[in-house]
């Protein structure tokens, strides 16, 4: 027996709302950050995938059914853009850790934030391993799955059990003939008719999976997956028993989400607990009751009939079956403002070729809800090598100006589920939902750029032959590109002449070689294309690069000291404080990083001059330098004079004099604008 809505009214408090989506705008979308791409390489196991962006570092963590470590169970991955992942060590529940109620079939894990407790909720459905006659009737009971809840204070785990059971929830269909009690031991073949079917004893206790919770206005609803298992249905089209999952909800209260221990198990809401019980049932016996969301009977769509011959198909291996599971729920608003639900569910045996993901919409949490006829939205492209997609998780990008739709889906028909994002679409007003199911390159989400790049030193000193970098590539809200995946990378590049070979990892590189004078390192930030190769990515400022010095650093200055002349090899200023003024003799070369001088830098014919970040009270003079020359970041009070030089950039300073460039090779900004105070002359009127 449904519970119906009038019997649950009243329980209101204050509680997130999972995702509001709005439709689209007539406005122009804005104009992207930065031309990054992703695609989706299918190289991370993953089945059941859900998302949760954690709001403390801004990181997202994927739930996943596969690819935990041995003596684990659920793998999770980070990511700062929902597309580049990178997997954590261990998994979300330790099974060792002596709490664990679940046999086998840990299935389809969600994590839910509680931003005013801190808690952190893991739901996931298991098999039982003991008291499978009490919670079920029968000790032999072949699919005995319930959802256990467990907790952490941080959304990497680890997550422990808050009891050593599941939810004290026991769903019970009364209207149900329980046809497998009159079936042989195989449990494959249903009676041959419906009369037969109706002889079966009335009543069964429901098993769940794939839990799925749902925040709005103050209630808490647990959707969740009627286990095929001991739901013969009969189809009057067909003729015959098809054994079917279907989509059921339950309300909870909300003690366990508010408790900051987080030592509560969920419970169901009071109109639920018992409504299915029978006037003669025995003191103790607990049949709770259900409201049915999604099944084939009520709402019939073809593409969900895959499966429904597989017993004669396959001479008897497997029965007739239907499913309808893996349902996530996100609330929308029209356009005149009223809430639109909709509901995306996965259809067809996961491991077949017309496995897929339908989507119906509803006004409200408990319905009712119809199927689109657009459906199915997601399913299998060969063309694209991309088979068996369903199962996942609604989320949106990190500006909240796009919504994505996580799921699993396999690179080809031999390979298990592994990781896809896929944009999603909603117009509520249309009440339409469309997933772009794609192995082809497609712009990052929107909000991840612009990127930062940057290095954990300032120069590279290769005195002895060798020396060291490292770098971290941050997005927009200051979060690490995990640069391990191949997705994306830091290319370092230096000019082969120079005598340098670099040994490159994933955060930073090791640097060979006694370089004669200044060698520029270019550490650009690159993002690999689904034909293969890598594309630097560029946004409003240039490419998203920086340029870092390697010498073999003769003296290195610090601190304070007065006036200071250059006159062979390479002198390296690093944090110092020039009380006076820099002169570079011919031949010598200067590299003042975050420095300051109190009086000029003047150079005549030097081999470099590369000042990076700090200031420079006096003038900057440089003349005929056959190495780079670089004034990058730097504050100039006086004017900046460059002449003759072999290659000058000028980026990103402030220069209160005049800026003058004659005789040099075209001088470059490297897409970061100069402010000049002064006048601008020769070469230099581009910078």
């Amino acid at each position: 027996m449904a519970i119906r809505w009038s019997r649950v009214r009243g329980i209101l408090f204050a509680l997130p709302i999972l995702l509001a989506a709005t439709a689209p705008g007539s406005a122009a979308a804005p104009r992207p950050a930065s031309d990054a791409t992703y695609y989706n390489d299918a190289a991370l196991p993953a089945a059941d995938p859900f998302v949760l962006r954690d709001p403390r570092s801004g990181d997202y963590f994927a739930y996943s059914t596969d690819g935990a470590d041995p003596g684990h169970e659920f793998a999770i991955y980070r990511s700062p853009d929902l597309v580049t992942w990178q997997r954590l060590p261990g998994g979300a529940l330790d099974m060792g850790d002596g709490e664990q109620w679940g046999r086998d079939w840990f299935w389809a894990p969600e994590v839910y934030h509680n931003p005013a407790t801190g808690r952190y909720f893991l739901f996931y459905s298991a098999r039982l391993r003991d008291g499978v006659a009490e919670h079920f009737g029968y000790a032999d009971f072949e699919e005995p799955s319930k959802v256990g809840v467990a907790v952490s204070d941080s959304p990497a785990g680890p997550f422990r059990n808050i009891t050593p059971g599941p939810i004290d929830y026991h769903p019970y269909d009364p209207d149900y003939h329980d046809v497998n009690l009159i079936m042989d031991a195989e449990q494959k073949k249903p009676p041959a008719t419906l009369e037969e079917g109706r002889t079966a004893p009335l009543g069964t206790y429901i098993p769940f999976i794939d839990p799925n919770v749902f925040f709005d206005d103050g209630r808490i609803f647990l959707y969740y997956s009627r286990n095929a298992y001991r739901n013969w249905v009969w189809d009057h089209g067909l003729g015959k028993y098809i054994e079917e999952s279907n989509v059921l909800v339950v309300e909870l209260t909300a003690e366990w989400w508010n408790d900051p221990t987080g030592t509560t198990m969920p419970q169901i809401a009071p109109g639920y607990r018992d409504a299915n019980r029978s006037p003669d049932d025995p003191p103790g016996v607990r049949k709770d009751g259900f409201t049915p969301i999604v099944d084939y009977g009520s709402d019939p769509q073809q593409w969900e009939n895959a499966h429904v011959d597989d017993y004669a198909e396959t001479g008897g291996a497997e029965k007739d079956r239907r499913w309808s599971e893996g349902s996530t729920v996100v609330r929308t608003t029209t356009r005149d403002g009223r809430p639109r639900y909709f509901l995306t569910y996965s259809a067809n045996n996961f491991a077949n070729s017309f496995y897929g993901v339908g989507y119906a919409v509803a006004d409200d949490p408990l319905g009712p809800w119809r199927k689109s006829p657009a459906n199915p939205v997601l399913s299998q492209d060969e063309r694209q090598g991309m088979y068996s997609t369903g199962h996942g998780s609604v989320i949106a990008a990190p500006d909240s100006a796009e919504l994505y739709y996580v799921h699993h889906g396999r690179p080809s028909a031999e390979i298990d589920r592994r990781l896809y994002t896929s944009r999603l679409h909603i117009d509520p007003d249309r009440s339409s939902l469309r997933i772009d199911g794609t192995t082809e390159d497609r712009p990052v989400p929107s909000g991840v750029a612009p990127y930062s790049l940057v290095a954990d030193r300032p120069l590279i000193d290769v005195s002895g032959g060798r020396g060291e970098v490292g770098w971290r590539v941050g997005t927009a809200s200051g979060t690490a590109m995990p640069l391990g995946n191949s997705l994306n990378r830091v290319e370092p590049q230096v000019d082969p002449a120079s005598g340098l070979t670099v040994e490159p990892a994933a955060d930073g590189a090791v640097v060979h070689g006694s370089p004669a004078g200044v060698v520029p390192l270019r550490l650009s930030y690159q993002r690999r294309l689904a034909a293969g190769p890598y594309a630097e990515v560029h946004q409003d400022a240039g490419p998203v690069a920086i340029t870092v010095p390697v010498a073999d650093c003769a003296t290195t200055v610090a601190g304070e000291q007065a006036d200071i002349v250059v006159s062979e090899g390479v002198t390296c200023l690093v944090d110092a404080q020039v009380r006076g003024s820099v002169r570079v003799a011919p031949g010598a070369s200067l590299i003042a990083v975050n420095s300051t001088v109190d009086g000029a830098v003047h150079a005549e014919s030097p081999g470099a001059v590369w000042l990076s970040g700090g200031s420079v009270a006096g003038q900057v003079r440089v003349r005929g330098a056959v190495g780079p020359v670089r004034v990058d970041g730097v504050e100039v009070d006086g004017s900046v004079t460059l002449t003759g030089n072999s290659g000058p950039v000028v980026a990103g300073s402030v220069i209160g004099g005049a800026l003058r460039c004659w005789g040099n090779p075209a001088p470059v900004g490297e897409g970061r604008a100069n402010e000049v105070r002064g006048a601008v002359r020769g070469q230099c009127g581009e910078l």
